[in-house]
C-alpha cells in the first residue's frame, strides 16, 4: 500500500518525505489557502501560486491531487487544464482531483458532470483523481470515466453511522470494520456499514473486473483504520501528519527504547 500525505504545510510534507515512507500528497484549495495565511500571520512572503510549486518541488516523482472548484463540467474542465498547464511542469506530478458528482442537496441535472470532467481531461492525457465517493458504485463509475484514482472517504461514512446511531465521537476515534451492530440489527448506510466496508466492497467490484485504476483510501483517521484498509487491498490511504505518526507509535516500543537505553554498557558507547 502507498501513503500519500493529507496536507499543505511544507513542514509536514518536508518530514513525510525525509522519512522515506511519503508517496503522493492530496490537497484542496481550502488547506493550501490557510498555509498561505499562517505563513503570511507570521511576516513571510507568500502565495498561492509559489506555495503549490514549492509542495509540488517537495514530492517531485510522485502524484500530487490539485483540486478545482467549479460545479459544472465545462468549467471543471477548463479549470483542470489551466491547474495542469500551469503546475505541472514544476514537477511533471500534478493530478487533476474532479468530485464524482458536484450537484448540491436539491439540486438536479448535473448527476453527470462529474464523470465527463473526468473523461474530457483522460482525453487530454490529464490525470484525475476522483473524490467524494461514498459508494462503491461512484466509484466504479468514475472508473469507466477513465479516472486514475477513486478516493472513498472511509472517514466520513463512519462519522455518519455514528451520527445516525445517535453515537457520541472524536473523528480520531477507532470505529470497528464490521460497523454498530445494535439488537442484532447492522446499521449501514444502503448497505456499507463501515468506510472500511466501502473501500472493501469497492477493491472487490474493481478486481471482480480487472479494473486498473487505483483505489485511494480517503478520510483516514487512525493508524487501526489504515491497517484494516491494507487488509482490505485498497492500493493508496491518504492521512493527516497525525495519523502518519500514530503508524509509527506504541507503548511498547517506547518502553523498549527506555531499556535498551537504561541498559546499553558503558564499554559499548564508547566503542561507537
Amino acid at each position: 500500500m502507498k501513503f500519500f500525505l493529507d496536507s499543505a504545510i511544507l513542514g509536514e510534507i518536508e518530514t513525510v518525505y525525509a522519512a522515506g515512507v511519503c508517496d503522493g500528497i492530496t490537497m484542496n484549495p481550502s488547506l493550501v489557502k490557510k498555509a498561505v495565511d499562517e505563513m503570511k500571520s507570521r511576516g513571510e512572503k507568500a502565495s498561492l501560486e509559489n506555495y503549490i510549486k514549492r509542495a509540488l518541488t517537495i514530492a517531485k516523482g510522485t502524484p500530487v491531487s490539485l483540486e478545482v472548484t467549479e460545479l459544472e463540467a465545462k468549467g471543471m474542465v477548463k479549470q483542470g487544464k489551466t491547474l495542469y498547464k500551469k503546475f505541472n511542469p514544476t514537477a511533471k506530478n500534478v493530478y487533476i482531483k474532479i468530485p464524482v458528482n458536484p450537484q448540491f442537496e436539491g439540486e438536479k441535472g448535473k448527476e453527470f458532470d462529474g464523470v465527463i470532467a473526468i473523461k474530457e481531461l483522460r482525453k487530454a492525457k490529464i490525470p484525475v483523481n476522483c473524490t467524494l465517493i461514498f459508494t462503491p458504485e461512484q466509484a466504479l463509475a468514475a472508473a469507466k470515466a477513465g479516472a486514475n484514482f477513486v478516493s472513498p472517504f472511509a472517514g466520513r461514512i463512519d462519522d455518519l453511522l455514528r451520527k445516525n446511531s445517535g453515537v457520541e465521537f472524536d473523528k480520531t476515534d477507532y470505529f470497528p470494520a464490521g460497523g454498530i451492530v445494535e439488537e442484532d440489527e447492522q446499521k449501514s448506510d444502503n448497505g456499507i456499514v463501515s468506510g472500511v466496508d466501502l473501500v472493501a466492497q469497492t477493491v472487490q467490484i474493481f478486481r471482480n473486473y480487472g479494473i486498473k485504476t487505483e483505489v485511494l483510501a480517503a478520510s483516514m483517521r487512525n493508524a487501526r483504520q489504515v491497517r484494516e484498509c491494507a487488509l482490505a487491498g485498497a492500493d493508496i490511504a491518504t492521512m493527516d501528519f497525525g495519523t502518519f505518526k500514530e503508524i509509527f507509535s506504541h507503548k511498547l516500543t517506547m518502553d523498549g527504547m527506555k531499556k535498551f537505553t537504561q541498559d546499553t554498557p558503558e564499554e559499548f558507547k564508547k566503542l561507537v
